[in-house]
């Protein structure tokens, strides 16, 4: 094929609006007004945050600079400044209290949102947490994390959206503006390298230039670029031998020089180490508070010429023009003033969650294919495994959030199937650790003071208390409570021996049915992980045989150990309980009877809490407990079995090619059962594809080391992480990069290309309605330089009815054209011939056109 001249392309020109102005998904006739309007009302902000600064003297200033407690900064009432308050993300708002009795919308987690590959579906589930956060009066969003999948390993691989950084960038980019057209700060995280859990306080990642320039900064560059967020978090970890809350190089030079960053930077809880070295590598703000590195020690610093007020004063600018931005500074416009249309959270969450399901296999069966299940046709469902009764909504951490409702997907295809054509059977519990007192439980947290009297009460519908600040409960200083209880009554759903348990520090007394069954002490393990408490291990204290549907009284006193110096002024303890252990073996059995007698059997597989979670990272990507037998048993006696896998990033499945459909969930948000349903039974396309390759084996991944060295973990790989790695080895994982199969069949007819954009004409060539994902990976056909073997430069989601052609116009970004060059410390074009390949995956291209592209002295000429 004789290839197409092409001048170097564009720097990417995205059709961008401003946050700042609300605008709509797209631009339009109106920008250049609209931009306009923005611009003079960035100056009015400006022009408000520093008369405000003119008024305050350097304590005020520096104090501004500490949080006043977990999750906000102080008030300046004579000023007009009321109280910033920030909440963690991603998939929900939690506020300033850390309960289950304020309810949030819970969405589909980040790889979910990364699967659908729709920045727009993005950007509306941004405006959906802006409504939440409103709702809770928080101010920022400590949210997107754009961090990438460098291993399979990293603990919070489910929070994260890709091992792409092109495809990371754009999500981040929609998320962002979503949540900022409602007037929400952002806080994108963790600035960078912040891809492992372990050792994360300490360890120094040590990553080239090149690599760090085209991959980890990357979507933090895009986002900055397209969205213009109003805040960056500082990660825990080093780079290169600085701490990311001290990084002068990134901070100052890279983020707000180069790219022209002009929000807030926020350390991550408890990252920031030092006073002059944080302020004067560019930290803002240090969290949480009262006790930081800013605040009175900041204004000692300056007074002993340490640190230059000036640098105090940019930094006060930068929170002050934040204020102005979310309407908390008196006298400023806020960036929003016509909020979006309001959105249903349920339907919302419920949306993602199918668009973002991938359905990897789905072989025939009788002459159809497995997927989707025809109620008419198939008379009776076996539904299989503990996680499609008691469903495992989002991955585990500090950004666990509480959800009015959870729709399991035992709950959503009861609803969805005729009556009796449902059985269920727990088949295998992967759950064989104490987890959260929820199942069965009414319990209520008393405060009280060392005098007994009672403080305050507040209740706890998951047997957990996690409050900190402003978390306690009416009525509750941290000062004068002395002990919680957790009481209430237990009421069991199986016969058997039941065991309870604790998390957290302090003097505990577990009373169960009358009787005190442990009393003892738990205290802070040296070292520890700050957070240890609110997610760590738990422990086992008693063993007591209940009756099912006996209720029983149940208490756990806690004497509230309040350590000396600690950072955080935090009240953290759980009530556990594991039901009845059964053989495994009869689970199975029971499994392999139901799956017998139904026309299809779905097994849920899933992870749990101490799997993926924030605070360690995974040891392997096995499926926890006996979950890989019983797929293989129900196989055995059912041709039509069909496997939900709900879990938060890759796992291995070695009996993928043994069944016939494998669908994979992610962590589905609270709606999660019914879009099950929905695409189970046909009523909505697994609309997912691959965010990220998932390996056949561990041994497989051609990176996968998360534990440092002598503190130092170096990215030995360079550029070659994801599919970049799996093509450079040439081992083929189980799954490629953008797999994902629909429900109708897409031809894909024609293709032309430059140097700036793809044109691909595709027909839906099935029989109903599908959705599908064109992606355009760029190919050099003979390289000078090492760089991977193709890249993702662009892609588009399209719909279309049976029969329906439509034509995709793709820009191509130019940063694909391009690598880092370390000497001229810029990005730099290559020039040559490049395949541009249309593609339904990375393994499935379906096009391809051969372009020339030529190096011109001026680039930025070719607009």
């Amino acid at each position: 094929m004789a290839p197409d001249s092409a001048s170097a392309p564009s720097p990417a020109t995205p059709s961008r609006t401003d946050p700042a102005a609300g605008a709509d998904d797209s631009a339009g006739a109106g920008e250049p007004a609209r931009a306009g309007r923005a611009a003079e009302a960035d100056r009015a902000r400006a022009a408000a945050a520093e008369t405000t600064l003119g008024a305050l003297d350097l304590d005020t200033k520096a104090r501004l600079l500490a949080g006043q407690d977990m999750w906000s900064l102080p008030a300046l009432p004579e000023i007009g400044l009321a109280s910033l308050v920030m909440s963690d993300g991603p998939v929900g708002v939690r506020g300033v209290r850390w309960t289950a009795d304020d309810p949030s919308v819970a969405l589909p987690s980040p790889t979910a949102l990364a699967a659908t590959w729709d920045p727009v579906l993005a950007r509306r589930a941004g405006r959906l947490l802006a409504q939440e956060a409103r709702r809770k009066g928080v101010h920022v969003l400590l949210a997107p994390t754009v961090n990438l999948h460098r291993s399979p390993l990293g603990g919070r691989h489910f929070e994260a959206y890709s091992e792409d950084p092109y495809l990371t960038g754009e999500i981040g980019t929609g998320y962002v503006l979503g949540v900022q057209d409602g007037g929400v700060g952002v806080t994108v995280k963790h600035f960078v390298a912040n891809d492992a859990e372990t050792d994360r306080f300490t360890v120094d990642n040590v990553v080239a230039p090149r690599p760090l320039r085209e991959l980890y900064l990357a979507p933090f560059e895009a986002i900055v670029e397209n969205a213009r967020p109003w805040g960056v978090m500082a990660a825990y970890n080093q780079v290169n031998g600085s701490t990311m809350t001290e990084h002068q190089y990134l901070l100052n030079e890279v983020l707000r020089g180069e790219w022209g960053f002009d929000g807030f930077v926020v350390s991550d809880w408890l990252a920031a180490r030092s006073t002059v070295a944080a302020l004067l590598g560019g930290l803002d703000v240090a969290m949480p508070g009262p006790d930081t590195v800013y605040g009175p020690a900041l204004a000692a610093a300056v007074r002993a010429g340490e640190v230059p007020e000036a640098a105090v004063d940019d930094a006060v600018r930068r929170v002050l023009l934040l204020a102005a931005r979310t309407g908390a500074l008196a006298g400023a416009p806020p960036a929003v003033e016509a909020l979006p249309e309001p959105l249903d959270g349920g339907a919302v969450a419920r949306e993602i969650a199918r668009r973002s399901f991938v359905l990897v296999r789905n072989e025939p069966r009788a002459g159809r294919p497995a997927l989707p299940v025809d109620p008419e046709r198939t008379g009776t469902v076996a539904l299989i495994g503990a996680a499609a009764r008691d469903a495992r909504i989002l991955g585990g951490g500090p950004a666990t959030v509480f959800p009015g409702r959870v729709v399991s997907p035992l709950d959503g295809l009861t609803a969805a199937l005729p009556e009796g054509a449902l059985t269920y059977a727990v088949g295998a519990d992967p759950n064989d650790e104490l987890a959260d007192a929820r199942q069965g439980f009414e319990l209520t947290a008393v405060c009280r003071a060392a005098d007994g009297r009672v403080l305050g009460t507040s209740p706890v519908p998951d047997g957990r208390v996690q409050w900190a600040g402003s978390d306690l409960p009416h009525g509750v200083t941290h000062e004068e409570l002395h002990s919680v209880e957790l009481t209430g009554r237990f009421t069991p759903r199986e016969s058997g021996e039941h065991t309870f348990g604790t998390r957290g520090l302090g003097d505990f007394v577990l009373t169960v049915d009358g009787e005190v069954r442990f009393e003892g002490t738990e205290e802070l393990v040296p070292g520890a992980d700050p957070f240890e408490t609110f997610f760590g291990a738990p422990v086992e204290r008693a063993r007591v045989p209940l009756g099912a549907g006996e209720s029983v009284e149940i208490s756990l006193l806690a004497t509230v150990h309040k350590i000396a110096d600690a950072p955080i002024e935090a009240v953290a303890l759980s009530l556990l309980h594991l039901g009845p252990r059964r053989d495994p073996d009869d689970l199975i059995a029971e499994a392999v009877e139901a799956a017998r007698a139904a026309d299809t059997a779905v097994v849920v597989v899933a992870t749990t809490e101490r799997v993926e979670s924030e605070g360690f990272d995974r040891v392997d990507l096995r499926l926890p407990g006996r979950q890989d037998d019983l797929v293989r048993a129900v196989a055995d006696v059912n041709p039509n079995t069909v496997v939900v896998v709900n879990t938060g990033s890759p796992v291995e499945l070695p009996w993928r090619e043994d069944v016939a459909a494998v669908l994979l969930s992610w962590f589905p948000g609270q709606e999660g059962g019914a879009a099950l349903a929905d695409v189970l039974l046909g009523a909505a396309e697994p609309g997912g594809r691959l965010p990220t390759t998932w390996p056949a084996a561990l041994a497989d991944a051609p990176v996968s080391r998360t534990t440092p060295t002598d503190g130092e973990l170096v990215y030995e790989e360079a550029v070659f992480i994801g599919y970049r790695a799996w093509e450079r080895d040439g081992t083929a994982p189980a799954y490629a990069f953008g797999h994902g199969l629909g429900y109708t069949d897409w031809e894909y007819e024609t293709m032309t290309a430059t140097g700036t954009e793809a044109r691909v004409r595709l027909r839906n060539a099935g029989a109903r309605a599908g959705r599908e994902v064109v992606q355009i990976y760029l190919a050099p056909v003979e390289d000078t330089v090492e760089r991977p073997a193709r890249r993702l430069a662009g892609f588009a989601t399209v719909a279309a009815g049976p029969g329906e052609t439509v034509e995709l116009r793709i820009p191509l970004h130019r940063r694909a054209f391009e690598i880092w060059d370390e000497k001229a410390g810029a990005f730099t074009l290559v020039p040559g011939r490049y395949e541009v390949e249309a593609a339904h995956s990375l393994a499935d291209r379906r096009l391809s056109r051969t372009i020339e592209i030529t190096a011109t002295p001026d680039p930025a000429s070719q607009r």
